[in-house]
């Protein structure tokens, strides 16, 4: 249903309130795992659910490291911002997230303090493709990093050894380039290069 549809609904009324309980209730659950989360365990708050992370394959924390080892120096030693991987929070309006790799710039980032456990969006995401988030990763996390202004998305599918680099217009993604060879330059983080190949083969 749309929001025109909803507007038009005689029931408009009833249907806020139930609504506005489903909201109540969701926020209740999402407090609970603020409250229980453990620090050791990858989790996240997707549309009311908890949802834990299986053991990653190796595959998956080798192309992580290959790009981090890359990505982590070029960022400081530019004096750039902040990345992280695998176990920050982004909080978002309505879910929370811990992507494998994100990166805010310095304006963002120099306001972060010392115990802070929840971040805001990132202005760059990567996300690894396993057989368990693939869905998620090009539904629900795209859309959301979307609506959420993060201006550059790389979906690093490990299966097929490609990249695919999306970038941010009008809230929504569009796909750049997608690419089993060659060099992928980052948009957002200035002067940042990588080898696809080296991804999944250094």
């Amino acid at each position: 249903m749309s929001i025109t549809d909803l507007l038009h609904a005689p029931n408009l009324r009833e249907m806020l309130d139930e609504l506005e309980k489903i909201w109540a209730d969701e926020q209740k659950r999402r407090h609970e795992f603020w409250a229980n989360v453990d620090e050791n365990i990858k989790a996240e708050f997707i549309l009311g659910e908890i949802i834990y992370h299986s053991p990653i394959y190796g595959r998956h924390w080798k192309a992580s490291t290959r790009i981090t080892r890359h990505l982590i120096p070029f960022v400081y030693d530019n004096n750039l911002g902040e990345v992280a991987y695998e176990k920050v929070m982004v909080r978002l309006t309505r879910n929370d997230y811990e992507p494998d790799i994100c990166f805010w710039v310095k304006e963002k980032s120099q306001h972060f303090e010392q115990k802070q456990s929840a971040f805001p969006p990132p202005d760059f995401v990567i996300e690894i493709l396993s057989d368990s988030t693939r869905e998620r990763d090009y539904g629900i996390k795209m859309q959301d990093y979307a609506l959420h202004d993060v201006k550059e998305y790389w979906i690093v599918d490990t299966d097929s050894q490609a990249i695919e680099q999306y970038l941010l217009k009008e809230k929504e993604f569009e796909l750049s380039q997608k690419l089993k060879d060659g060099i992928l330059e980052s948009a957002v983080i200035t002067g940042f290069k990588i080898s696809v190949k080296e991804v999944f083969e250094g």
